[in-house]
């Protein structure tokens, strides 16, 4: 068995878990309730929103039969890898945020994926032109797959905080990769998008392009392969996957890419192989760093520190609205403000912040003292974008310029999900592939695709630029914007909320905040509200809802004009009301709409009423 080398501490370990260790049934014992795809639940008992009714039937039904939150959490997540595999699975990583209800502390655990060892600075340079590969060449070869930490994070997560072992979490999959499930717009489009790529790869064209074409929408899509993987690592734990047979498998896709013999159509780069070793699986290791911690209108808010931004991202961009009454201000004041302060944070974030990055400057960067500095602007009047980072004490802030925002990390893929139990325990977890079909390499024989996530990393060092601190290096995460998020109220759950969307991720999950909390929308408007992005950029994205709501006000107050998005973020979140009454949301219209599940609906109706929900405490 794999040397659990991953440096839980004895008090994480040894925490008292707040759901008993009690015999739970089999997954396949009973079948489950059918679970409606509506994307609000209003009731008691314990909740889930996931992108996908699957998933949330699954750990809906983890739940039901006495799992805990981080039970039905990683059962969700392993289905997420079967019927979501474009977005997430075992060929990647993440960020898992726990609230123990027990002991009142939220923990996290850090499942980014690592830079080979053979990883040099100039790893994305092309040798011969001397210039950095263009953003698809990188990705779609070897060179871009990091070692991944989605499965080791399961265990982790189990081990320290749930009461199933990893086996009966995987149960569930199984079942669903055996005999499948329906094939819906969504996936559909997503193999249409990546159709010309994917028939690159002799096994992923023959997962995802039966007869040479994507499925049709109703047919049945299975996944054997991937249901015997999964059965694998039940039988000998994630040794199989580390230091095994399916870790050889991912070593040899990456220095020899699968490639077809016949294509369907040429492709335009060469398809070059990356230097990830069955060496660097085997001394893969997790890390379970502090959280984030911001305090914003006297809730307390959790996120995720480095190599996520998130964390430190929203915390800032929340200590600069802070400063400013937002629930008294105009409502285009107001959003103006908001946006300003998310420029502000990214400004910071591209400038400081990365893999390594000094505890120092991160304490500094979500300090009220800098929040002050970065804050000293009128609603009424918009700052020039892009702006410049913020001068920190000592060596850290000097002499950096304004830069705009880049090309977005985690693209669009990536998913999301919250669950809480009965006990009060609460699971705030994205994890990823990076773009959506990740490299487009499924290790033969075991039916999940590769990462492409060391994308994420910047691919030079800019001339007569201040050095980057997310610069290629052996061993290293690349930064990432993932923002897993709990906030709390006098130490108990109030809210949690994460989101997909690449660097939209912060100002999504921003905004959820900034809409729930200043606005005081009930969190179903919350979440389904139009978005804009604002990433330090003379051209944020919003979507076209956005555009002509507030465009014509922003404009006036100074703000540079939307350049029209069709969506942004495809976010879940759980609400904490009085009475323990939970309100879990998904997306209702956004990447195909999500689905919520709550054990016992409110009575006043199947999902409970939406117009009683509790407002924000006063602040």
């Amino acid at each position: 068995m794999r040397a659990y080398r991953v440096g839980l501490t004895a008090a994480v370990v040894t925490a008292g878990l707040a759901a008993p260790a009690t015999p739970v049934v089999a997954a396949e014992q009973v079948a489950a309730p059918p679970v409606s795809s509506s994307s609000t639940a209003v009731g008691h008992g314990g909740a889930v929103a996931t992108v996908d009714a699957t998933a949330t039937a699954v750990g809906r039904d983890v739940l039901r039969r006495g799992g805990n939150a981080v039970d039905a959490a990683v059962a969700a997540a392993a289905t997420l890898g079967v019927t979501e595999p474009f977005s997430a699975g075992i060929g990647g990583g993440g960020f898992f945020v726990y609230y123990d209800a027990r002991s009142g502390r939220v923990h996290t655990i850090d499942g980014r994926e690592s830079a080979p060892a053979s990883t040099r600075q100039d790893t994305f340079v092309d040798p011969a032109t001397g210039q950095p590969y263009p953003f698809g060449e990188a990705r779609i070869s070897g060179l871009s797959v990091g070692v991944p930490g989605t499965l080791l994070t399961w265990e982790a997560a189990l081990r320290a905080w749930g009461t199933r072992s990893l086996a009966e979490s995987l149960r569930p999959a199984i079942r669903v990769a055996d005999k499948g499930f329906a094939v819906d717009a969504t996936f559909r489009q997503q193999v249409r998008d990546n159709a010309a790529v994917f028939a690159q790869f002799a096994p992923t064209a023959q997962l995802f392009l039966p007869d040479g074409r994507a499925p049709e929408v109703g047919s049945t899509h299975r996944n054997p392969d991937l249901a015997d993987t999964y059965r694998l690592i039940s039988r000998r734990g994630v040794n199989a996957f580390y230091e095994g047979p399916i870790g050889a498998d991912i070593a040899a896709t990456v220095q020899r890419p699968p490639v077809t013999d016949t294509p369907t159509r040429p492709w335009p780069h060469p398809i070059r192989p990356g230097g990830l070793t069955t060496t660097d699986l085997a001394r893969y290791e997790l890390r379970f760093p502090a959280p984030t911690h911001s305090d914003y209108r006297g809730y307390d808010v959790y996120g995720m520190s480095t190599p996520s931004s998130g964390g430190t991202a929203v915390g800032e961009a929340l200590n600069i609205m802070e400063r400013f009454d937002l629930s008294r201000t105009p409502p285009a004041e107001a959003l103006s403000v908001h946006l300003d302060a998310s420029a502000l944070a990214f400004a910071d974030r591209n400038a400081y912040v990365g893999d390594g990055t000094h505890p120092r400057v991160l304490r500094e960067l979500l300090s009220d003292q800098y929040a002050a500095t970065r804050g000293e602007f009128e609603p009424g009047s918009a700052l020039p974008k892009p702006t410049a980072p913020g001068n920190l004490a000592g060596p850290y802030g000097s002499g950096h310029p304004a830069v705009a925002a880049t090309g977005g990390e985690e693209g669009k893929s990536t998913t999301n999900l919250t669950v809480a139990d009965r006990w009060g325990n609460v699971v705030e977890y994205t994890l990823t592939i990076e773009q959506t079909g990740g490299n487009a390499m499924v290790v033969p024989g075991r039916g999940f695709l590769l990462n492409n996530e060391l994308t994420d990393f910047s691919f030079v060092q800019q001339a007569g630029a201040p050095p980057d601190p997310n610069l290629p290096a052996p061993g290293k995460r690349p930064r990432s914007s993932m923002s897993p998020t709990i906030v709390l109220n006098d130490g108990k759950p109030f809210l949690a909320v994460g989101s997909p969307g690449g660097a939209t991720i912060i100002t999504t999950v921003l905004q959820i905040l900034f809409n729930r909390i200043d606005r005081n929308m009930p969190l179903s408007e919350a979440v389904a509200a139009p978005r804009a992005s604002q990433r330090n950029s003379n051209t944020p994205a919003a979507e076209p809802a956005f555009i002509a709501d507030h465009e014509s006000e922003l404009v006036a107050l100074g703000q540079p004009a939307f350049h029209s998005i069709a969506e942004l973020g495809a976010a879940t979140a759980i609400e904490f009301q009085d009475q323990r009454r939970l309100v879990a949301v998904a997306e209702p219209t956004r990447r195909g709409g999500g689905s919520a599940a709550v054990l016992r609906p409110a009575p006043d109706g199947p999902y409970g009423r939406l117009d009683d929900q509790t407002p924000a405490p006063p602040t």
